[in-house]
């Protein structure tokens, strides 16, 4: 008799490390609600080879959307994030470039005016979770829901991806100096592991380094607009 099962358990898959996410301590009280640009800009100033290192990303600085009577808020020109000893600050990069964005450490930011000290960091694989989301991810469509998740499903398919779950969720403005980026919130459920870790690796769409495109870990899908962080 043949017997065999659809899973292999004995095989465990391995995250590779040749992308990783390298988080750092900050130490600053406060950063424009809408920062990206200025932290990328920032960012190169520190690091002159991310800017065209075509394998990296730069996530936005996030803090916890409420919490002991803050909200969020919502008005770009005039309101402001208040970090946390919590907060971190992340590039995704490529293995070979560890030792240099480590040099970071200890260096002083100007992040749109507001001071930002980078301190300890530490490096994290990613994740093999199968439920990913993107907070930003900038598309043509992103006013037609539907048209959206058809453009998104195509780019994936050119990544050779066949996403089982898609869902669409708040959208945000990024202002840069060319003018505004609409971007949507993107999460898919259900993936390969092997696709999670590839998408997480390869990101999607255009505007990694403000923030766009770069998937992260999510432990499931339900409540998602509710649970998506500032």
């Amino acid at each position: 008799m043949f017997w065999q099962e659809d899973n292999d358990q004995s095989q465990v898959y391995e995250v590779p490390d040749d992308i990783v996410d390298i988080n750092y301590k900050v130490r600053c009280k406060t950063l424009p609600l809408d920062h990206a640009e200025y932290l990328a800009e920032a960012l190169y100033a520190a690091l002159p080879w991310l800017k065209d290192e075509p394998r990296t990303a730069i996530h936005s600085i996030h803090v916890a959307e409420s919490g002991n009577g803050w909200i969020r808020p919502n008005d770009p020109e005039h309101d402001v994030l208040h970090l946390s000893r919590r907060t971190r600050m992340t590039l995704r990069i490529p293995k070979e470039r560890i030792a240099d964005a480590q040099a970071l450490t200890g260096h002083a930011l100007d992040i749109g005016g507001s001071p930002l000290i980078v301190g300890e960091h530490a490096i994290k694989k990613l994740s093999k979770l199968t439920t990913v989301f993107a907070r930003y991810m900038a598309a043509s469509q992103v006013e037609d829901e539907p048209a959206y998740l058809q453009e998104i499903y195509a780019q994936l398919g050119e990544l050779g991806i066949r996403p089982k779950k898609m869902m669409s969720g708040l959208k945000a403005s990024i202002q840069t100096a060319q003018g505004p980026i609409q971007t949507r919130m993107l999460m898919l459920a259900d993936l390969e592991v092997e696709d999670s870790v590839r998408l997480q690796q390869q990101g999607l769409g255009p505007h990694r380094h403000l923030g766009c495109g770069i998937f992260i870990p999510h432990k499931g899908i339900e409540a998602v607009n509710k649970t998506q962080n500032a």
